[in-house]
């Protein structure tokens, strides 16, 4: 599977992302120079994050026949402050109280297997370049 997003500036730092038939509005906070029109990219990244995971352990649920109640899932992680540093996400599952120690023990396991989490998990290669457009008048 593929996977595509296009960022298209719409004025100043604010750009339409465009996903298939969706698309979000992305931005800086204020006090970066933006007009806080959207998320942030780097919120973004938590989000995809955090809804993979959430996607990921609701499916396995379902499969085992599990009441895991009002999932939901929180990604913090700060920015590494250089290249070449480390960045640590933290995820933070909430899932009914009735759940066994077993159980839960298995879904934070299964929550490494999410699509997004092997992405930053695995080794990342970038091809990047530069083209020319034409602007038509």
């Amino acid at each position: 599977m593929k996977v595509s997003a296009r960022a298209v500036r719409e004025e100043h730092f604010r750009h339409g992302v465009h996903m298939r038939q969706h698309g979000i509005t992305v931005d800086e906070p204020t006090e970066l120079g933006g007009e806080d029109g959207g998320p942030t990219p780097q919120e973004l990244l938590a989000a995809s994050l955090a809804a993979c995971t959430a996607i990921t352990l609701q499916m396995y649920a379902e499969r085992k026949g599990w009441e895991i109640g009002d999932l939901e899932v929180e990604c913090n992680y700060k920015p590494a402050p250089e290249r070449g540093c480390p960045t640590r996400f933290e995820l933070v599952m909430h899932v009914d109280d009735a759940m066994d120690d077993e159980q839960l023990e298995r879904l934070r396991v299964i929550a490494t297997k999410c699509p997004v989490h092997r992405v930053l998990d695995g080794e990342v290669m970038f091809d990047e370049r530069v083209e020319r457009i034409s602007h038509v008048k």
